[in-house]
């Protein structure tokens, strides 16, 4: 990728999507065990790695397909030093598993000549990202982040994506050491049905208080993991702070987290339905540069709201 291309996505001069719910694809249709939701330990054997793989390459195919760019994630949303301990990762072998997922993309993307990617180093909240406990400040959020940002740095991405943020102080905390290691953030906030994060706060304060906290240091802001309905009415009542949102990740459910989590099988929604919804959005973000998908969603999902979003 050229720092061009870079450019191209922050500016919206190019349209791009991204990938769909990958741990709950990989788990509830392709039927792989993945402990602590962790995908990342699949690039250790070649079965596993086969299985990242295929799991990748439709994304890839949709994106050739439309002519559109494609923001690619590592499958490291488990990769930080808490979870990633409890599936036996730590230390130098957590630090060379971040490189590994770097390489594995880059290697895969390589495959696609004509379609213009971005990598982008996925970095997942330090706990439940649903429920706020033990919330930390926004030193100890950067110190506790800060060395997979500086393994993804190293492996040379195009930039990281800090998703699912359910409290702004890990938010903030993770754009601050993303400015200290000089690697690009986005920063991707999720949302209970009633369109305010976990933590209370409503998603403009939130916005709001990291770029005043950072002086606008993330490249854009995403929402993630929540259905369209849980957060339209959030953004029709907005102010400035809707420019500042450049993706859109939803869930195909509309169950609020608590259902999500308790529930036995996949809500995948209706993929047309969903890509309506996302077309809604549309007039209300005059940012919106990204699409794709979270839990529930699949390749379907984001094939539909890609064509529907560049009229196929």
């Amino acid at each position: 990728m050229t720092q061009q291309t870079l450019a191209d996505l922050v500016e919206g001069r190019r349209p791009f999507i991204t990938d769909g719910g990958m741990e709950t694809t990989l788990i509830f249709l392709e039927g792989i065990d993945l402990p602590q939701f962790a995908a990342f330990p699949l690039l250790d054997d070649a079965a596993g790695r086969s299985a990242l793989a295929g799991y990748y390459r439709p994304y890839l195919d949709i994106a050739e397909r439309d002519g559109v760019g494609i923001v690619v994630d590592t499958p490291t949303y488990r990769a930080s030093p808490d979870w990633a301990r409890l599936v036996g990762y730590e230390g130098d072998a957590l630090t060379a598993v971040q490189h590994r997922s770097v390489e594995f993309l880059r290697a895969l993307c390589a495959e696609r000549d004509g379609v213009v990617t971005v990598l982008d180093g996925l970095i997942g909240q330090r706990g439940d990202g649903y429920v706020v406990k033990n919330a930390m400040s926004t030193s100890e959020a950067a110190d506790y982040h800060l060395p997979q940002i500086r393994a993804f740095g190293e492996a040379g991405v195009d930039m990281v994506l800090a998703a699912t943020m359910g409290y702004v102080e890990e938010a903030i905390g993770i754009a601050e050491a993303s400015a200290s290691a000089s690697v690009p953030v986005v920063v991707s906030f999720t949302v209970e049905t009633d369109g305010r994060l976990p933590s209370g706060q409503s998603l403009g304060e939130a916005i709001q208080a990291t770029d005043a906290a950072t002086g606008s240091g993330p490249l854009y802001y995403m929402i993630n993991c929540a259905h369209p309905s849980h957060f339209r009415q959030v953004l029709e009542d907005g102010g400035a702070w809707v420019h500042r949102i450049g993706g859109i990740r939803a869930n195909a459910s509309r169950m609020s987290h608590a259902e999500l989590d308790n529930a036995a099988a996949l809500d995948r929604g209706e993929p047309d339905a969903l890509a309506s919804d996302y077309l809604a959005l549309r007039p209300l973000l005059p940012g919106l540069r990204v699409v794709g998908g979270c839990c529930g969603t699949d390749h379907e999902h984001v094939s539909r709201i890609s064509a529907a979003f560049h009229k196929l």
